[in-house]
This record gives structure tokens, C-alpha cells and sequence, in this order.
């Protein structure tokens, strides 16, 4: 068996199938939408996942090309007079169109992963869990490919199918509405899209998955092995139970996977001594990167009487789910690929806490920042640069004393969510 399986897996679709999904799917990752994997490992995961809008229809019109390959070489009377089942011919198809289709998924994720490698240091276990079944899903569809294109063993078939399947994966959120968690069901690709810092995908989300694609596989297998109609009637069987089985396990909540949050992942990470200055474990790659601008914004600060002496990351995410609130922390945020400067830590002194409903106005906050550094503000992707200019050039006017006093205004303003107006505005005048 393992000889006729090495024969398959160099003169059937395999090789060229595990080639088209890497190529495919690694182009699609560095370019469809940007990197939008880079902050760990989950996230390229999940867009390994989203791609699979891709992927998927490539596999099943590879599937249905492989199986028409006795039609187009006509040879199928010849291997039906053989006394071999034709159950025990196709172990060997099978299984060289599923490890192809997994080893170009998995290599598309090891190409992914060399760009993430050097700062991605949380693995979390459920991302063996999310690749897996992305993978499942896609022998899925290299068998039920196989199981169509044996049906209908025609040249348009596997091209086709190839539409159909794109055109299924996208259908399926629109023909679930409102009930989004059925989608997530019967998806692979559904709410995979853009997955924040701290995304995750539940256990339960995943189970409910693998259920149906592993039912949907095993129904393909048996049309493929069919040889008449009752076993292909017998074939809905499996198909049916494992969506009762993954609808009744899957939980009835919308946004499901988009609104869940990896705690472990937003837990914070320290570098040693002090001043204390703390990332998220998603982001503890990136530590050293952020320790030397993070102390420089503190020393800068210390001028400012009740200032900050701790610089955490800010982990608020969606939905509603806030850091702890202390006054002498500054929150910055950080996103893999952007620096940390000594200016973001000392802005952040004059934010408001997360839940505040009156931030304080970026220009107050960038010109109270460049008061305190000594320079004009250089923040060119602000869209009130100038006015930060404008008041900064007010603030650098007037007397000392008063300059300070109105800065320590903005910054208690900040702490006790009483920014109304813009503080910093009067002076501007």
C-alpha cells in the first residue's frame, strides 16, 4: 500500500495540488489585505483560515480533476473488470490528495510564520486546533471533489466546482442571517477576517468545525467508493447526523468568534528593574523594543507634578473589555511593526481612562506632550497638527508658571474624565 501511495502521490494531482495551495495561499497572505497576521501566531492562523475562501475551491476542483483521470484516460471498464474493490483502489487517491492538500496548508502557515518568528513568543495551544481544522476543511474538499468529479466525469466539472465553491462560501453568511453562529458552523472562512492583538477562536467554535467537516468528509468518501444508489442514499446519513451533532454543540451567539478574548494573551509581560514597563504576552517579543523610548517619556514626565511612573500597554480591545485603571500608569498602545516613541508615552499621560466618554482633545494632548519634551510637535499623522502647533506656541509664550499650571490642569482633567472643552484652547487665542 505505501508503494502504491508514493506512485499516486508523484503521478497523480498531489504534488502539483500542494504547490498551487503554497503558492496561492502564501501570496495571499503577504498581499491580499497587508500582514494582518504579524502580531502572533493566532493571527496567522486565523488569516490562514480566512483564506481558505481560496483555497478551499481550489482543493475541490483539484479533487474533481483527479477523479476524472480513468474517464479522460478511459480505462475505466479495465479497472472495473479487476476483482480489487473499488473502495480498497481509492485508499490510495485518498490519501495522496489529503496529505498534499495538508502539506501545502501547513507550508503556506511555515511560510507565514518566518515573518512573525523573530517577535511572535505566545503560542497558545488552540493554534494547533485552528490550523487543524483548516486543514480538515480542505481534505474535505479534495475528497468530495474526488466523490462529484467521479459522478460527473466531465472536463467542465472540476472548473465548476471550483465557482460553485467560491461562490458556496461566500453565499453561506448571507443565507444564515440573521443567525450568524449557523454560519460559523458550516464556514471555515466565517469571522476569521482581521483578528485583533488578542483574538482567539473558543474550543467549542472549533469542536462544532470539525464535526461537520469531518462528516462531510466521510460522505465523500463514500460516494466516491459507491457503486450504487443505495450506498449513495446511505451517504447523506453521515452528513446529516454530523450537522445536527455541530449545530446542537455550536453556541447560539452571534459574533462568536469575533467578540472572543484570549485573557491569557493580554496578560502582562515586565521588563526587569525600574521603572516598570509592562506589554501584553502577545506583544512580549517586542519588550526591549519598547523599554528604552518607554523610560525616556517617564524621565521626561517626572517634571510633571503626580506624573506617571509606569509605562503598561493599552490592551483595551473589542468588545468593551478594558485594562485596570491606575494614575500612575501611562497606556500606550502598541502594534507590531510601529514604534514606540518617548513623545507616545508622554502624550499618553494625558489621556483619559479607556471608558471615559470625554477624551481629551489630541491637539491639547500632543502640545501639553512637546511642552514638556522641549520641541515643536512632529506628529505628522495627526489630523490637528496644526493646532497642537498653535497651541503649543501659546504654551511657549506664556510665563512658566502659567504654562505649567495649565498643563497640570489638562492632565487632572484627563484623570477625573473632565475634559469638556479643549483646556489647551484659551491660550491658543
Amino acid at each position: 500500500m505505501s508503494r502504491v501511495l508514493r506512485i499516486e502521490l508523484r503521478r497523480s494531482a498531489a504534488l502539483g495540488t500542494a504547490l498551487i495551495l503554497l503558492v496561492i495561499g502564501t501570496i495571499s497572505l503577504y498581499f491580499a489585505e497587508g500582514i494582518e497576521f504579524a502580531s502572533g501566531w493566532m493571527q496567522l492562523a486565523m488569516s490562514q483560515r480566512l483564506y481558505l475562501a481560496l483555497l478551499w475551491p481550489l482543493a475541490l476542483a483539484a479533487g474533481a480533476w483527479q477523479s476524472s483521470r480513468e474517464h479522460r484516460s478511459k480505462v475505466g471498464e479495465l479497472f472495473a473488470s479487476t476483482p480489487r474493490p473499488r473502495a480498497h483502489r481509492m485508499v490510495p487517491t485518498l490519501g495522496a490528495m489529503a496529505i498534499a492538500v495538508v502539506c501545502g496548508y501547513l507550508a503556506m502557515g511555515i511560510a507565514g510564520g518566518l515573518w512573525i518568528i523573530g517577535t511572535a513568543r505566545y503560542f497558545p495551544v488552540s493554534v494547533f486546533v485552528v490550523t487543524a481544522v483548516g486543514a480538515l476543511a480542505l481534505i474535505a474538499a479534495a475528497w468530495l471533489g474526488q466523490a462529484i468529479g467521479r459522478l460527473l466525469p466531465s472536463l467542465v466539472t472540476a472548473p465548476a466546482l471550483g465557482v460553485a465553491g467560491l461562490a458556496l462560501l461566500l453565499l453561506i453568511p448571507g443565507a444564515t442571517r440573521p443567525r450568524g453562529w449557523l454560519a460559523l458552523v458550516f464556514s471555515p472562512i466565517y469571522e476569521m477576517n482581521m483578528p485583533g492583538a488578542y483574538a482567539t477562536v473558543p474550543g467549542r467554535a472549533s469542536l462544532s468545525q470539525a464535526i461537520w467537516l469531518a462528516a462531510l468528509a466521510t460522505t465523500a468518501v463514500l460516494l466516491l467508493a459507491s457503486g450504487g444508489w443505495r450506498l449513495r442514499v446511505a451517504a447523506v446519513l453521515p452528513v446529516v447526523l454530523g450537522a445536527t451533532l455541530a449545530i446542537a454543540i455550536m453556541p447560539r451567539d452571534n459574533r462568536y468568534v469575533t467578540d472572543a478574548v484570549d485573557q491569557a494573551a493580554m496578560a502582562l509581560v515586565c521588563a526587569d528593574d525600574e521603572p516598570r514597563v509592562c506589554v501584553s504576552r502577545v506583544h512580549s517579543g517586542l519588550l526591549a523594543d519598547v523599554t528604552s523610548p518607554a523610560r525616556q517619556g517617564l524621565t521626561i514626565l517626572a517634571k510633571l507634578p503626580g506624573a506617571p511612573t509606569q509605562v503598561h500597554e493599552d490592551t483595551t480591545t473589542y468588545p468593551d473589555v478594558y485594562p485596570v485603571w491606575h494614575d500612575d500608569v501611562a497606556l500606550v498602545r502598541i502594534v507590531t511593526g510601529e514604534s514606540v516613541t518617548a513623545a507616545d508615552v508622554v502624550s499618553a499621560a494625558f489621556q483619559t481612562p479607556p471608558q471615559c466618554d470625554r477624551p481629551t482633545a489630541s491637539a491639547d494632548s500632543l502640545a501639553a506632550a512637546y511642552w514638556l519634551i522641549g520641541t515643536q510637535p512632529v506628529a505628522s499623522d495627526s489630523p490637528d497638527l496644526a493646532e497642537a502647533v498653535a497651541r503649543w506656541e501659546a504654551l511657549r509664550a506664556a510665563p512658566a508658571a502659567e504654562a505649567q499650571a495649565q498643563v497640570v490642569a489638562l492632565r487632572t482633567a484627563a484623570l477625573t474624565c473632565t475634559t469638556d472643552s479643549n483646556i489647551l484652547s484659551r491660550s491658543a487665542r
